[in-house]
């Protein structure tokens, strides 16, 4: 069990030594509140990082979901800001994200584009169309829909629980449904996928599509925890969930990956920024230290593949 779950132990065990050291040298890290909204505002980034995982899993990538994020955060405000109700605002918003996501499936699963080429030029297009758009304007929220007009502590809590549950769901799916080993099959071998009557083109456009609704998910449960929203809130999530994803032992080959150990990789991450502050780090570090774990990670995938082609 070590040996099949030993990056999900590794990550565990960084968490672990990193907490420990913040215990030790900055115990104002864990004060109840500052805490709770810690974990409240990585819920959005869980719900994507999932879908992310999901993505890479599939062998693909998907470095747009930054943009689709910023965009389905602007347009369910400017719903939210029209009189829409929240309900429909949240369907609204999933659905966007779902269309920017099935707009990238088309190319990549319909033409067999590379994911990478595909999803950098929507990343630009999405964020520069966005930028013309609103020159940076916020736009500004009703109240009732910040925190679901419920208080902010009960808000927080109901968040956190939503990318929870979200998460279990896709653990099942993964773990117990036809449809979540589809995506490893395609991600190990499309071709002996294909040969097993399933249609790799196909999961291949879903898996984007659903990625695409979870980005939806996620701006509007982050446009919740605010009174406005701002543009570029999506600015530097990709970076986020892939490293993540691979950091938590997503296979970056494809075909392999577990989503607990993806949920332990975003708390490592999400503990980088508060923890470089408490110890009177330059928060700068910060991406530097997200592109090292990608680097990481992948290194440790070559290696790991490397010995057991031998």
């Amino acid at each position: 069990m070590l040996k099949r779950h030993f990056r999900e132990f590794s990550v565990a065990s960084a968490l672990l030594l990193l907490l420990l050291l913040l215990a030790l040298f900055a115990p104002a890290f864990f004060s109840p509140q500052p805490l709770l909204s810690r974990l409240t505002r990585e819920a959005p980034a869980l719900v994507v990082a999932c879908g992310m995982a999901l993505v890479i899993i599939c062998r693909q990538i998907d470095i747009s979901v930054g943009s689709q994020f910023s965009v389905c955060s602007v347009c369910a405000g400017l719903l939210a800001a029209s009189g829409w109700p929240i309900l429909l605002v949240l369907l609204a918003s999933i659905v966007i994200g779902a269309l920017l996501g099935a707009f990238n499936g088309l190319f990549i699963a319909g033409l067999r584009l590379p994911s990478i080429v595909v999803t950098l030029a929507t990343m630009v297009i999405l964020r520069e169309s966005l930028r013309l758009a609103r020159q940076g304007q916020f736009v500004n929220l009703p109240e009732n829909l910040q925190w679901f007009g419920l208080s902010q502590k009960t808000g927080q809590l109901l968040l956190i629980a939503i990318a929870l549950l979200l998460l279990v769901f896709l653990l099942f799916i993964l773990n117990y449904i036809a449809a979540g080993r589809f995506v490893y099959a395609v991600g190990s071998d499309a071709e002996a996928a294909r040969l097993a009557g399933i249609h790799p083109q196909l999961v291949t456009f879903l898996v984007f599509m659903f990625t695409g609704s979870l980005v939806g998910l996620a701006s509007f449960l982050n446009i919740v925890q605010s009174p406005q929203v701002d543009p570029n809130s999506g600015s530097g999530l990709e970076l986020k969930t892939i490293a993540a994803a691979v950091f938590g032992g997503v296979a970056v080959s494809g075909g392999r990956g577990n989503l607990f150990g993806v949920f332990l990789g975003l708390l490592l991450l999400g503990c980088v920024n508060p923890a470089l502050i408490y110890l009177d780090i330059e928060a700068y570090w910060e991406k530097a230290i997200q592109g090292g774990i990608i680097l990481v990670a992948v290194i440790a995938d070559g290696l790991r593949t490397r010995r057991q082609s031998r």
